[in-house]
């Protein structure tokens, strides 16, 4: 419904998708990073829109689904996560992939946007249990490009699986690269 205000904003403000989703899974995890603004969510939204994903979802702490603003960040498709509290999230996120044919997540593998050295592991053992494929996407601000990188399929292997993403996340400009990886 917005999607012709989108591509006019990637216009106006010279941004550009450099690859493609897989059209051949009918669910998997985007893993978007490096996740160093508040910036990231909006360009998130519109990339969404852009690359024709109407159906991909997201994780969010549980304070964004508060009134007065909660309706909105449900409506863009999120789902509430408590991190406050010890839950086993990676069982709760696949249990949700299980009760969908079709179900694409999008998530940022850091967890936060302050500074950080390697990725958290969740997204690739949500991945993993759910038995589906993870594409990382970076937000480059310095090319003003959404990257998508290669389908990766989780394997026996999380040392050498995760160095793969990391290898692709390198080359990746965060909107403050100082909180890079």
């Amino acid at each position: 419904m917005l999607r012709p205000l989108y591509l006019l904003l990637f216009k106006i403000f010279g941004w550009k998708i450099n690859g493609q989703l897989p059209t051949n899974f009918p669910k998997y995890i985007i893993a978007v990073a490096p996740h160093t603004s508040n910036w990231d969510f909006p360009v998130g939204v519109a990339a969404r829109s852009v690359l024709k994903i109407t159906n991909a979802q997201f994780l969010g702490k549980s304070q964004l689904f508060k009134p007065p603003i909660g309706w909105f960040f449900r409506w863009l498709g999120g789902h509430p996560v408590d991190r406050s509290a010890s839950h086993d999230m990676v069982e709760q996120v696949v249990r949700i992939f299980e009760k969908h044919d079709k179900f694409i997540l999008a998530m940022a593998p850091e967890g936060t946007r302050k500074k950080v050295t390697k990725l958290r592991t969740g997204f690739y053992f949500i991945a993993k249990g759910a038995k589906v494929p993870i594409v990382p996407v970076g937000f480059d601000f310095g090319r003003k490009e959404i990257v998508v990188g290669p389908t990766l399929i989780p394997g026996e292997d999380i040392e050498r699986d995760m160095e793969t993403i990391l290898t692709f996340y390198r080359t990746i400009q965060g909107k403050n690269p100082e909180l890079g990886l």
